[in-house]
């Protein structure tokens, strides 16, 4: 699945009931909104600087401002962070509510967006012999 067909399964998933999941629902869409991010910036690493996309996700975050900027890549960390610590679950935390899935999803939508422009805007740079 690519990371925008992810991101449409976690918020069908979010919007209606899906036999079987029962009260996983939330963190099943934490795993598959965090999963999008990841395919997304392994397709950014692919087409960007195909090495670092053997790496694990801190250094990938660390060399993100290098290649797509600092805001981007302080979205992007902000993100990965919240996905992760919701996709853990602890006895004393409650599950993710469906307005912090929605502001993830949206989140990850725009992030996977500005990855593109930026892949984009790469590929042109680097055909031109600008960077």
């Amino acid at each position: 699945m690519t990371p925008e067909e992810l991101l449409a399964e976690a918020d069908r998933m979010r919007r209606t009931v899906v036999p079987g999941v029962g009260g996983c629902w939330p963190r099943a869409c934490v795993w598959l909104t965090r999963l999008a991010l990841e395919d997304g910036l392994d397709r950014f690493w692919a087409e960007v600087r195909p090495e670092v996309a053997a790496c694990g996700m801190r250094p990938q975050l660390l060399l993100l401002p290098w290649y797509a900027g600092a805001d981007l890549a302080q979205r992007t960390r902000q993100a990965w962070i919240g996905l992760s610590r919701a996709a853990h679950h602890h006895a004393y935390e409650s599950a993710p509510t469906a307005a912090e899935l929605r502001r993830w999803h949206d989140l990850v939508a725009a992030i996977l967006a500005d990855l593109s422009r930026t892949t984009l805007s790469h590929n042109a740079d680097t055909s031109t012999g600008g960077a």
